[in-house]
């Protein structure tokens, strides 16, 4: 009845989804800056701890996941599905003492990295297929146990000597997986699919209690599913059809939310998470690399990250090898990657869809011009010059190299123009954007910065009515 391999079928669906769950196991791993002495890496995992019901009964994270859902399955229609989740692996630093033994420290200085203890996350799988027919009644309940291991890792210096050791502990972890089916009754052959997700550790606090600290090695974290139908559809939690509605509204989600996944357009897989997605989540083209925090902003992250001292960045490599490799991607990251992180517009791309061939008349002949080059760019337009274009401001000429009067408008509610009011500035360019609008790009004189936001192109900007010519322009 039940299998503990996948079908080949089905592993190759879910590996098209596993981008986007790889993406929710890791969420929260380790934040920004990237550091174990960082505070907000004191308080890690942060989605999908399924921890010991023991000690979950006293907090405010729970012991189960529950999902809910309705698929449409095929005659003779199998069931997969894929419990993965975290354990967390306690490493402690050891050094090596002069007589030949070893003790445990706070941290083991390196020259290219720190290490200091840290809970490492080591990723777990469940895999069970059952035939749709058989998870009526009383369904199938698997149950899984990780046993408790330890292991040790030895530490050597740049010429090659044992100066300590990594020391893992990984604590036992028991839970259970249970799927069930229910006939909806009407003209559609369609099935409530209940799957429960348990942990299920006799594990207990002892007297004087236990923080999460003490909880989490014996915790499912990261916890979700990934379910798939052999043949037949899921259908849509956000968007189901007309007829399931209903049924879709008396479903009983709990600590999960389930969202179709796979390829777009297909409906054969359904991935269960402890944070809300929308149908067929993907992980942005441009995104070149995993960066493990919160609602991540590549761009940012990544201009940040790159920022950190040496000893910083000393410190985030021994912390976790996937901190490391954080590092590692911000410090080699070419520019032309960097810039694609800046940000794309999809929206207008999905609802026009490709427009006509523009005539060869309209692609000026720039050399080093690249096919995908924007359908207005100043850098194509031979007709705009930002450093050469002028206006006329109360009849004299304004352009770079002009000396204004700052005088924001009553529209502007930015609290820095308070500052700026009054003020003497130079024009640095001329700005025509596409809408016909025109903008002056200035520094303010007296600015100690000013040389640096012209040699990076960060200027302030104001419109032609909110400055003033000044006479010696």
């Amino acid at each position: 009845m039940t299998t503990s391999v996948l079908p080949e079928e089905m592993a190759d669906r879910f590996a098209a989804a596993r981008q986007v769950a790889d993406a929710v196991l890791f969420e929260g791993y380790v934040l920004y800056p990237y550091r174990a002495s960082a505070a907000k890496n004191q308080l890690r995992w942060q989605f999908g701890v399924l921890v010991p019901p023991h000690w979950g009964a006293g907090s405010a994270e729970h012991s189960f996941q529950r999902t809910e859902c309705l698929m449409e399955p095929r005659s003779g229609a199998r069931l997969s599905a894929e419990l993965r989740f975290l354990r967390a692996q306690r490493r402690t630093v050891q050094r090596r003492s002069p007589d030949g033994g070893f003790e445990t420290v706070a941290e083991l200085a390196l020259p290219d990295r720190v290490l200091v203890p840290w809970d490492e996350g080591v990723e777990e799988r469940v895999t069970l297929t059952a035939d749709v027919s058989k998870l009526t009644g009383e369904g199938v309940a698997v149950p899984f146990t990780r046993p408790a291991r330890d292991e040790t890792e030895p530490v050597h210096d740049a010429d090659g000597q044992l100066v300590g050791r990594l020391v893992r502990h990984t604590a036992r972890i028991d839970g259970r997986v249970r799927l069930t089916a229910t006939e909806l009754g009407g003209p559609y052959v369609a099935f409530r699919l209940t799957a429960t997700v348990e942990n299920t550790s006799s594990w207990q606090p002892d007297e004087d209690g236990a923080d999460r600290a003490a909880a989490l090695p014996r915790s499912l974290v990261g916890s979700h599913l990934l379910l798939g139908l052999s043949a037949g559809a899921f259908v849509s939690m956000t968007d189901p059809q007309e007829w399931a509605k209903a049924a879709v509204a008396a479903c009983r989600n709990e600590h999960a939310w389930p969202v179709l996944a796979g390829e777009s357009g297909r409906a054969d897989v359904m991935l269960s998470a402890p944070i809300i997605l929308e149908d067929h989540p993907a992980i942005a083209p441009e995104s070149p690399g995993a960066l493990y925090d919160a609602l991540e902003i590549d761009e940012i992250l990544t201009l940040r990250t790159a920022a950190l001292t040496d000893e910083e960045k000393r410190e985030a490599r021994g912390t976790d090898p996937r901190a490391a490799e954080v590092i590692e991607l911000a410090d080699t990251m070419p520019p032309e990657v960097l810039e694609r992180l800046h940000g794309a517009v999809r929206a207008l791309r999905e609802v026009t869809g490709p427009g006509p061939a523009a005539p060869d008349t309209l692609t000026p002949d720039v050399p080093g011009l690249r096919p995908d080059t924007p359908w207005w760019d100043p850098a194509s337009d031979r007709s705009v010059d930002p450093v050469r274009d002028r206006i006329t401001l109360d009849g004299q000429s304004v352009g770079a190299g002009s000396r204004v009067l700052l005088r924001p408008g009553l529209r502007r509610t930015d609290a820095q123009d308070l500052f700026l009011q009054g003020r003497t500035a130079q024009v640095e360019a001329v700005l025509h954007d596409v809408d016909g609008g025109v903008h002056l790009a200035v520094t303010v004189e007296g600015d100690p910065g000013a040389d640096i936001r012209r040699e990076q192109g960060r200027f302030l900007y104001f419109q032609p009515d909110e400055v003033a010519p000044l006479e010696d322009a």
